[in-house]
């Protein structure tokens, strides 16, 4: 008896779990989780406030030698500038926690988008990494295309040459190009989900 009463009692939490989403991950054609995050110039950004707008969010930390590549290359800011011109939203996000490789201050922030020559629309700083979490972000970069319906429309990597070498950035499939581009034709994006590659997200233990 008291085995089927401990039985069910977890029936009851995995189902509570499951329908307040506290173990969602994140789906293709789903809904992208909200998130309420602090930029690099101490404004709270929301996913809410870009209705209507497709988004980018691309994980990142300058340390890994697989961001390294490809903002080294210039590949990423081409990407962020070309996505800009389209009206998109792009976001960077740095979930890497306080001591961790990766961490920077709001200032610091700044200054690598300056001399990068970066253009994202902002710079979400993810200490907590809540809305890494949220997102089942793993790498460095990975990243996530989201429509203008809100729902998400890819997730993976930025291309299928999972390696450090910027020699590999011409002959690659970018992922994150193709699927901007299904998405604003109103297309079903073809390679909805890939592998991420690069460095894991130093989230706070």
């Amino acid at each position: 008896m008291r085995r089927l009463f401990l039985y069910a009692a977890c029936l009851t939490v995995t189902g509570w779990m499951t329908m307040t989403g506290v173990d969602a991950k994140p789906e293709i054609g789903k809904p992208a989780p909200d998130f309420a995050v602090t930029d690099s110039t101490g404004q709270t950004r929301k996913l809410s406030d870009f209705k209507g707008k497709t988004v980018v969010l691309e994980w990142t930390n300058h340390d890994c030698p697989y961001v390294v590549k490809h903002y080294g290359a210039g590949n990423m800011q081409a990407l962020q500038k070309e996505a800009g011109k389209q009206g998109v939203v792009w976001l960077s996000v740095i979930s890497s926690a306080k001591g961790e490789q990766g961490f920077v201050s709001g200032s610091q922030a700044e200054a690598l988008t300056k001399d990068r020559g970066a253009s994202p629309t902002a710079v979400l700083l993810d200490e907590d990494g809540k809305m890494g979490r949220a997102y089942d972000a793993r790498t460095t970069p990975h990243m996530f295309v989201i429509d203008k319906n809100g729902n998400l429309a890819y997730m993976g990597g930025i291309d299928d040459k999972a390696t450090t070498s910027s020699s590999d950035i011409a002959g690659a499939q970018n992922y994150v190009q193709a699927a901007l581009k299904n998405v604003s034709a109103g297309q079903k994006v073809e390679n909805a989900v890939t592998r991420p590659y690069g460095c894991s997200i130093k989230y706070k233990s």
